[in-house]
């Protein structure tokens, strides 16, 4: 799926978490993230047996639920979605250098400019992590045109 995520969200390297889109739908998005062994976040977290942090595994969903959103045109200009609750999270697997990481999030409800979401975090159809969250519609700084800045 030929989706631009820089177009969808203003994370970027090296805080953008996300790869690709692999599937969209009108409620549930599927993206992928390769963890290249040269990432810094490796170098310091147990640097003799490295792993991804969970808050990052969690900000990999955070991140698929905002494409998710974006793409449904539920928040308006100058708005973007905000983490506002995290329930319920789980880590079950390590995530480590050099391996393929699957993302799917599902938006369960919205009420008004508030979405409620379900993510899974795995690798290799094995769950690392589970998580349920909420967001909200948050107004942003924008430039004269009424956009993100760095977002075209």
């Amino acid at each position: 799926m030929n989706i631009d995520i820089e177009q969808c969200i203003p994370h970027r390297a090296p805080f953008l978490w996300l790869d690709e889109v692999v599937e969209l739908s009108e409620n549930r998005v599927h993206a992928r993230k390769f963890l290249d062994p040269n990432l810094d976040v490796f170098r310091g977290h147990y640097p003799h047996y490295p792993m991804l942090p969970g808050v990052l595994q969690c900000e990999m969903a955070f991140q698929a639920a905002a494409v998710l959103i974006s793409k449904l045109g539920a928040v308006d200009e100058g708005q973007v979605p905000v983490v506002t609750r995290l329930n319920n999270t789980k880590f079950r697997r390590m995530l480590r250098p050099g391996e393929t990481v699957d993302i799917e999030v599902v938006l369960t409800e919205q009420l008004s400019k508030a979405f409620f979401l379900t993510g899974k975090v795995s690798v290799d159809g094995q769950t690392a992590t589970r998580l349920e969250f909420a967001c909200t519609a948050t107004e942003v700084e924008t430039d004269e045109s009424g956009r993100l800045p760095g977002i075209k």
